[in-house]
């Protein structure tokens, strides 16, 4: 049997031994060497690993949004700081690359008429890469569930352009498809993997039934966009929590800057998120003795003599640290650790708002510590509607004593709430677009946090959430419009067109191949 039309021989000899490691020629396929059922499991094999690669890097790029987290996590456990987002990356890059470069090779020796006999080394890769995807699912699920709520949330910002993809993917496997069926001599087999395709592309036609999106509306119902809040500042333009970085905030157009306060041992509130002030303060180089005691347990004037600027430089917890001018690295060195007043002051200049917790909530002198914190912003002489209270211990302490701060409650409102929320601070993942539009109706301010990537942004834009926390103001502040906005009508139109498009394509496909 001669090489079908359109594949040269050399070709077809160089396709088999990519992917079967051995140096077959035409010649000798031509003497029995022919695809078996075993060849066509590894085949289905292959294409199920590639599609969990692919689901996979889907994941990776969603959860890119929270990894900073991640990589506090780990500096918390192992005192390694690594952006772990690029190993992330690249490992998942290279197994799909590698899934994906022995599919094609796959489908272009079926369209060539070879056969498809993979290489044990091939198999025992291909296993390992589904065990790997297998374990970072499972890890995801145990110590990162929320993440699943993530990814279901960006199916609201993907949905229909994973649809149209989708489509023509399911599109383009007509051709191999059809080259197998006519073929294949096996009637069972021959009929089972076209109604198998057939259930599948109608599933796919019908999809946009179930595909729900905020976005999907007319320009003129668009809420307003949404305020930034900056998460401990502008984190990544100077080091966290410092007044270098509430300044970088203010820059971005943000409206509250949000923070997290603790009380030193000498009564004191400043800045700072950590119990410890091993990740952002050179503390082990000042007070190598002290350095993994609490924050709470240094003075003042302790305090004052930690660099909390240079680990910045150092780590560089984002790759915005690259692009710093020489003048703003000189300042990032001459960063120390802030105190509530002074963030006060600088926010009360800034006629920005103040949002804070107060470190460790299950501390034994934890109403010593919202004294502390009350009396400074009771003297610091900020307008009390500028500060927002998040901590929930001694609330009712704090109302008598200050009742024109605003209240920040970090739950959803209950059935019988003996007074209205006014305010709620909860992760992006917690609230549904459903509710976010009911407490919008409801006049209840909503903030959802940490926001840093511009399709999430877009989504809850969409919603009408009232502000985001984000990491990322500077990105965030350039967006003018949600990245995409579609009139149903609109949607509506793209989907008819796309079903049209592929029918008729796979249609084509089976008639001119017959």
């Amino acid at each position: 049997m001669a090489d079908p039309p359109g594949c040269c021989r050399p070709c077809a000899t160089c396709l088999l031994c990519l992917y079967s490691c051995q140096w077959i020629t035409a010649k000798e396929k031509r003497k029995g060497l022919r695809t078996t059922k075993c060849d066509c499991s590894w085949f289905l094999f292959l294409f199920c690993v590639f599609l969990f690669t692919l689901v996979w890097l889907y994941f990776a790029i969603i959860i890119l949004n929270d990894f900073h987290n991640f990589n506090e996590f780990i500096f918390k456990q192992r005192k390694l700081w690594l952006d772990w987002s690029l190993v992330l990356l690249i490992a998942t890059a290279v197994l799909i690359t590698y899934s994906a470069v022995l599919l094609v090779l796959a489908l272009c020796l079926q369209l060539c008429g070879q056969p498809l006999k993979l290489h044990w080394l091939h198999k025992t890769l291909l296993i390992l890469t589904a065990l790997v995807v297998a374990a970072a699912f499972t890890g995801l699920g145990i110590k990162w569930a929320e993440e699943w709520r993530s990814a279901r949330i960006s199916l609201q910002a993907t949905g229909p352009f994973l649809h149209v993809g989708i489509v023509g993917g399911m599109t383009l496997l007509a051709w191999p498809l059809a080259t197998f069926i006519y073929r294949t001599r096996s009637t069972g087999l021959k009929v089972f993997l076209l109604l198998v395709y057939c259930a599948v592309m109608i599933a796919l036609y019908l999809a946009p039934l179930g595909i729900a999106s905020p976005c999907i509306m007319e320009e003129n119902q668009l809420p307003p966009k949404p305020a930034l809040v900056g998460h401990r500042g502008a984190p990544m333009l100077a080091p966290e929590n410092t007044l270098m970085s509430l300044h970088k905030a203010v820059d971005c157009d943000v409206q509250v800057f949000e923070t997290d306060v603790m009380v030193s041992a000498d009564g004191v509130p400043f800045l700072m998120h950590d119990e410890e002030l091993t990740r952002t303060t050179n503390v082990q180089a000042v007070f190598p003795e002290r350095a993994a005691l609490n924050s709470t347990t240094f003075n003042w004037t302790d305090l004052q003599q930690l660099d909390a600027g240079s680990w910045f430089l150092e780590r560089r917890p984002f790759p915005t640290v690259q692009s710093l001018s020489a003048g703003d690295r000189y300042q990032v060195t001459k960063q120390r650790i802030p105190s509530l007043e002074q963030a006060l002051e600088a926010a009360k200049q800034s006629n920005i708002s103040i949002m804070f917790d107060l470190r460790p909530e299950n501390h034994s002198d934890y109403q010593s510590f919202v004294n502390a914190t009350l009396e400074v912003i009771l003297q610091s002489g900020i307008p009390l509607q500028q500060v927002l209270w998040l901590p929930d211990g001694f609330r009712e302490q704090v109302k008598q004593q200050a009742p024109g701060i605003q209240q920040v409650y970090g739950r959803k409102r209950l059935q019988n709430e003996k007074e209205p929320l006014l305010h709620v601070n909860l992760p992006y993942q917690d609230m549904s677009s459903e509710e976010i539009r009911q407490y919008r109706q409801d006049n209840i301010s909503v903030n959802l946090y940490v926001v840093n990537q511009p399709w999430l942004f877009s989504v809850l834009w969409c919603s009408g959430v009232s502000s985001v926390t984000t990491n990322a103001c500077q990105v965030l502040k350039e967006m003018k419009h949600p990245i995409w906005l579609l009139p149903s009508s609109t949607y509506l139109m793209i989907w008819i067109v796309v079903d049209c498009a592929s029918f008729l394509a796979i249609l084509w496909a089976f008639l001119l191949l017959k």
